[in-house]
């Protein structure tokens, strides 16, 4: 019989707080996108296009790295405050290595970490 892995990741487009689910207590990992504000500032004195294309491939790889976490669970729940969790769902859906994942996107505010570990722990205790 195959053993469930359940993972939550809270997410903007800056940071995300993965959530093991399987872990008693819940053990949060964090990934950075890599552009931070001083990023921001540096590349905008170049100009908006390099500033853009530089967003966006970080942003790419800040995706990326989440879906080689997500692989190994069976079913995910992403929920934050932005529209990250939807790109990121958008990014992973037609590719196939994610066909065997359930991914589950919900809205959700600003939390704590406490928080973030409820909402974990409501989520699949009642799924």
């Amino acid at each position: 019989m195959k053993t469930n892995k359940h993972m939550g990741i809270w997410m903007d487009h800056s940071t995300a707080h993965l959530m093991d689910a399987n872990t008693s207590p819940i053990v949060t990992k964090t990934i950075t996108s890599g552009f931070t504000h001083r990023e921001k500032e540096r590349i905008l004195g170049k100009s908006e296009y390099s500033m853009h294309k530089d967003e966006q491939h970080k942003q790419h790889a800040y995706y990326k790295t989440l879906g080689e976490e997500i692989k190994n669970y069976n079913k995910v729940i992403l929920f934050g405050p932005t529209q990250a969790k939807e790109e990121l769902w958008n990014m992973l859906k037609d590719d196939h290595a994610f066909k065997q994942v359930r991914i589950f996107v919900k809205h959700a505010d600003k939390m704590t970490e406490n928080q973030q570990h409820a909402f974990v722990r409501d989520y699949f205790n009642n799924a």
